[in-house]
């Protein structure tokens, strides 16, 4: 049996939250993202892109390149907020929802078509959304999660299209290989040096070549120029949260080494989620004195996996939980709220540099261990346990 998948993909999120604040923006080329000499542009508007600004691009060269633009710093909060208040309306329709970041959602639809007509459905499902939270949207319905994605991107802004199976050869053939979701710069270099640059060409090379080209990516990739992904659509449920608590082996009071343990948490457990593709949208903190009396504090942050971010977060709701002047005999971090994703550059004091780095830790860390890399505060932590020891 066919599935039916469906794409969902909020258009240009960011500005057009800004634009729902303030509707004067509407139709001005509009940059959001770091304000410093450094900063990165995390989302822009169409009006913008026409002049070539594109996400993730150095905000010197944006604004050489559209000068008129109004940049603005963006409101994480704001976002989030939105993003959650659209999941709950599509989670409250859908059977199978799988939120793959913080703007784009995968439904798995499949025999509903018996009862409403999946396209109709879908229609009504984007329009409900759009009247609600007052955000545009554009969706994409196929056989599966790669054609479906693929199909979005082409509908944009705004658009609604169908892939019936008997036409996922002749939609995807015509398009550049760059469309194919996770086919990155290198790999587009390689196949483009050997004139291999729409789904068709790529379609129609042998897997095996492919795969001792570019490695074990190979076969995977060749699959997805052929419509071939049977990739399921994960329930946004199926993992709600990544924990890690302490216990003490005598009662302390010691906020140095309480803070120090903190770090070494937070660094572990934001390594767990880049490792697993996720991002947490919500930090709690729990403490138990010595009299067993258990406290626990919580609070939202942006869709996110950085150790930075989230080390702020939690040392913040330390100093506000904990406030009597008694020893602890635990303390633990929490997070939940968890999507599936990678990091975005959309922190807005982010930098390209600062992304490199994450992305040189987590290598050291995949190859040599954990331990390989951490920050002094946990490593200094790490060293007193041994000492103790």
């Amino acid at each position: 049996m066919s599935r039916s998948i469906v794409h969902m993909d909020l258009d240009t999120f960011f500005v057009s939250c800004e634009r729902l604040v303030n509707p004067k923006l509407n139709g001005l080329p509009l940059i959001i993202g770091g304000t410093s000499d450094r900063g990165v542009v995390s989302s822009c508007s169409y009006e913008a892109r026409t002049f070539g600004v594109r996400s993730a691009m150095p905000m010197k060269l944006a604004l050489r390149l559209c000068p008129q633009a109004k940049v603005i710093k963006g409101d994480m909060e704001l976002y989030s907020n939105k993003s959650h208040e659209v999941t709950s309306i599509i989670k409250d329709k859908a059977p199978v929802v799988e939120k793959a970041s913080i703007d784009e959602f995968y439904l798995d639809i499949t025999g509903m078509d018996k009862f409403f007509g999946c396209y109709k459905w879908t229609n009504e499902l984007t329009a409900k959304v759009m009247k609600e939270s007052g955000l545009p949207m554009t969706f994409a319905l196929s056989v599966n999660k790669t054609v479906s994605k693929i199909g979005t991107g082409e509908a944009k802004p705004l658009g609604k299209l169908e892939i019936p199976e008997t036409n996922v050869k002749q939609f995807l053939n015509p398009l550049p290989i760059q469309k194919i979701p996770m086919l990155g710069d290198v790999t587009f270099q390689l196949l483009s040096r050997i004139g291999i640059r729409n789904i068709q060409t790529l379609s129609e090379m042998p897997a095996e070549l492919l795969q001792q080209m570019i490695g074990k990516n190979g076969l995977e990739i060749w699959k997805k120029a052929n419509g071939i992904d049977n990739t399921p659509v994960e329930p946004y449920s199926e993992r709600k949260s990544i924990s890690t608590e302490h216990t003490f082996e005598k009662d302390t009071i010691d906020i140095v080494k309480l803070k120090a343990l903190l770090v070494a948490m937070v660094e572990k457990l934001a390594y767990q989620l880049r490792s697993e593709q996720l991002l947490t949208s919500t930090v709690v903190i729990k403490i138990r004195y010595n009299n067993f009396d258990t406290e626990t504090k919580q609070c939202r942050t942006i869709y996110t996996s950085c150790d930075h971010i989230l080390i702020d977060k939690v040392t913040d709701l330390f100093d506000k939980v904990y406030d009597r002047r008694m020893r602890l005999r635990l303390i633990g971090v929490r997070f939940t709220g968890l999507v599936r994703g990678t990091y975005q550059i959309d922190m807005f004091d982010d930098t390209t540099k600062m992304m490199s780095l994450y992305q040189a830790i987590d290598r050291m860390k995949n190859r040599f261990g954990f331990d390989a890399v951490t920050r002094c505060a946990g490593t200094l932590m790490k060293e007193s346990r041994k000492v103790k020891r």
